[in-house]
């Protein structure tokens, strides 16, 4: 018996709302623990890392070779982690001058965008002027914007936003075609092949530290492997309705964690803001998620 069965078979007997409020508690503290790591590394480097560590696990786990990949498959899965690495990437310049509440709020108006483009009815033009407002509200009034490094974390959210909408465009058309998790696989490992001229070096400082690549391995375990296994079971055992109530309680989870592991105390701004975008995230997820299915994954944040 393989590790995915006993993976699978382990966490299958927990609920599937315990599995994603775990996988986002995972993907959050992994998140301040990469912050703690931005003094002695840069952190788009602790981002490739994080990607790197997590492509070797799910490379090692899922064998992907033994599916009859082909070069156009890699090619295409090769875009997609782009889009993951350069959203992580975005993501953690953003941690440097933001809150992590608010970079992840930030961050979710990008799933909710692609909901609103590609959705009917009231509820996505609710959502679209939430989510406005909840920009607002973080940009406006609950960080300093006088402050040009609050200014550049806010854009580095922003692309952040922006790069998770065209992973969940890229996924969708993917995900006919084969499995999330090999595609996960492929994904990061190419990613981390195109970005290693770029980042790689700033990584290197891990290699002479054994805490610190521990750390990072930490990281890549936390941020990614762990929390998509955990989503990965639990999706196909969620309606639309809790998905999308799970999904809206994210921000705040990342706020929790922010002020308990960071000292980040919300601003009332802030959370204005984080409850506006989270109310967002729930009514563009109930009319965008089948039952069953994700448009966001562990790979966020």
């Amino acid at each position: 018996m393989n590790l995915s069965y006993h993976l699978h078979r382990g966490v299958g007997h927990l609920p599937p709302s315990g599995l994603i409020i775990g996988s986002a508690l995972s993907q959050y503290m992994g998140a301040a623990l990469a912050i703690s790591l931005f003094h002695v590394m840069h952190p788009a480097s602790v981002a490739w890392c994080r990607v790197t560590v997590a492509a070797v696990i799910l490379v090692a786990w899922r064998r992907p070779w033994r599916s009859g990949i082909t070069w156009a498959d890699f090619a295409r899965s090769t875009l997609f982690g782009i889009t993951i690495l350069t959203m992580n990437a975005a993501f953690y310049q953003a941690l440097v001058t933001l809150p992590l509440g608010a970079a992840v709020s930030l961050e979710f108006v990008g799933p909710v965008a692609v909901a609103v483009l590609s959705g009917r009815g009231w509820s996505v033009r609710v959502a679209a002027l939430l989510a406005c407002v909840g920009v607002a509200c973080i940009g406006g009034l609950g960080v300093d914007t006088g402050d040009p490094a609050v200014i550049s974390g806010l854009l580095w959210a922003g692309l952040s936003g922006l790069s998770w909408a065209c992973y969940i465009v890229l996924g969708r058309k993917i995900a006919a075609k084969r499995s999330a998790v090999t595609n996960l696989a492929l994904g990061c490992a190419g990613a981390c092949l195109v970005y290693a001229p770029f980042l790689g070096s700033g990584a290197g400082v891990a290699l002479y530290d054994v805490s610190l690549l521990l750390s990072v391995i930490l990281v890549g375990v936390l941020s990614t492997a762990l929390p998509f296994t955990l989503e990965a079971v639990a999706m196909s055992r969620l309606s639309a309705s809790t998905f999308s109530l799970l999904a809206a309680l994210e921000p705040a989870t990342s706020a929790v964690i922010g002020a308990f592991l960071l000292r980040q105390v919300p601003t009332i701004g802030q959370l204005v803001g984080l409850v506006c975008i989270s109310v967002a995230v729930w009514l563009a997820s109930r009319q965008d998620v089948p039952s069953g299915q994700s448009s966001s994954s562990a790979t966020k944040g």
